[in-house]
């Protein structure tokens, strides 16, 4: 089996910036702000190299449609809007809170960082199973425009 490099590089970068929000979490916990600040701005950085690929491979290549069973794909679809919803989310919920961190609001930082951590972790494991999906089960389908790839014209 061959793996597609740039959906895969992309998804490795959404998972490590869950790993490193999960460990940011960790050292706040334990009182340890500077390494907390550091450790949520690369977070940061990798789910913007993750936002950077997968737009520019949206853009210039297309997106991959499952390819998966046809009795699958009503579900598949379904998930995938859960997920683009999930990410979408936790994309404005992350700017938010890092902004209230960056501008010392921490009575707003303390409150939404935590949910958006949640949210983050779960566009991270949706994000991977929509991979896994696309490109380990199931063979991709055709590489088009995202409108062709998630619904069908």
């Amino acid at each position: 089996m061959s793996l597609p490099l740039l959906p895969t590089i992309s998804t490795f970068f959404i998972v490590l910036s869950a790993v490193l929000v999960a460990i940011g979490w960790v050292l706040i916990k334990q009182r340890k702000i500077d390494a907390h600040k550091k450790t949520m701005f690369a977070a940061a950085i990798a789910a913007l190299i993750f936002f950077i690929i997968y737009m520019s491979r949206t853009i210039f290549i297309g997106n991959t449609a499952f390819g998966g069973p046809d009795e699958y794909k009503l579900y598949y679809t379904i998930f995938l809007v859960f997920h683009i919803t999930l990410a979408t989310t936790g994309a404005v919920f992350g700017l938010v809170t890092l902004w209230a961190g960056y501008k010392n609001n921490l009575k707003r930082h303390r409150k939404i960082g935590p949910i958006t951590s949640v949210i983050w972790f779960f566009t991270a494991i949706t994000g991977v199973a929509v991979y896994l999906l696309l490109y380990v089960f199931f063979e991709g389908g055709e590489t088009t425009s995202v409108f062709k790839a998630i619904l069908g014209f």
